[in-house]
């Protein structure tokens, strides 16, 4: 089973082509270059590296959201237009499981947390055993203060990882008030498209049917920022 990920959700973009759960090859950038000038090349160099074209992929995934809008868009749209004819062979990834996904070998208690700005963070809570991982919270956004005080119940005494674009504010913040906060290492802390493979790969097993292109959509917690700026100048409207 060949698989096409890609994660272009926060500041790195991320592509990975993985055979039966070993990974061919991954190409992980943090350039400054926006999503949409890196990750379709990123993709064509795996692709002519492995001597493949899309046509040999068998199920191409894709980080869906939360994270940047632009780059949820420039990830799925990609995908949609490599998947385009192919029938049902699109696995939409939560960001956030395939962030928990990339520290699963760690155990403990697997926090995603994703920068959403204001002091917020996109995230969730995963219980990591024996490589398994189990969601224990749904995707939400809220401030890393309200994160702190639900892992001081959830988790009081295990060992909690954070993994994600928003590990240095929230590992310096709740580290000092939570003394079950351990060290993520550090080429484990960031985005990777192998582990949105991974994440598709458990969906797969647990039955999840594949979608086509255009059911690949992606998933926003809460509105955009032009959406609120709009909302906010509109509030006051009359119909």
């Amino acid at each position: 089973m060949l698989i096409l990920a890609v994660d272009s959700t926060a500041k790195i973009s991320s592509a990975a082509l993985v055979r039966d759960g070993v990974t061919l090859g991954e190409l992980t950038l943090n350039t400054g270059n926006t999503h949409s000038e890196t990750l379709l090349p990123s993709v064509e160099f795996l692709l002519h590296a492995a001597r493949l074209t899309a046509a040999d992929i068998d199920f191409f995934a894709c980080a869906v959201g939360p994270g940047s809008f632009t780059g949820v868009r420039i990830g799925a749209a990609t995908v949609k237009g490599l998947a385009f004819g192919r029938g049902e062979c699109c696995i939409p990834v939560g960001t956030l499981s395939a962030l928990a996904e990339r520290i699963a070998d760690l155990g403990g208690i697997s926090v995603p947390v994703m920068d959403a700005r204001r002091d917020q963070v996109y995230t969730a809570v995963f219980d990591c055993e024996g490589g398994a991982v189990r969601r224990v919270t749904e995707d939400s956004a809220m401030s890393v203060g309200e994160l702190g005080v639900l892992l001081a119940d959830l988790a009081p005494t295990r060992p909690i990882y954070f993994v994600g674009d928003g590990y240095p504010l929230v590992y310096e913040r709740l580290s000092a008030c939570l003394p079950n906060v351990a060290v993520t290492p550090s080429p484990l802390r960031e985005h990777s498209a192998s582990a949105v493979a991974e994440a598709a790969l458990r969906l797969l097993d647990s039955g999840f049917s594949p979608v086509d292109a255009a059911s690949l959509v992606p998933t926003y917690l809460r509105p955009s920022q032009a959406e609120r700026e709009y909302n906010e100048k509109h509030k006051g409207d009359v119909n």
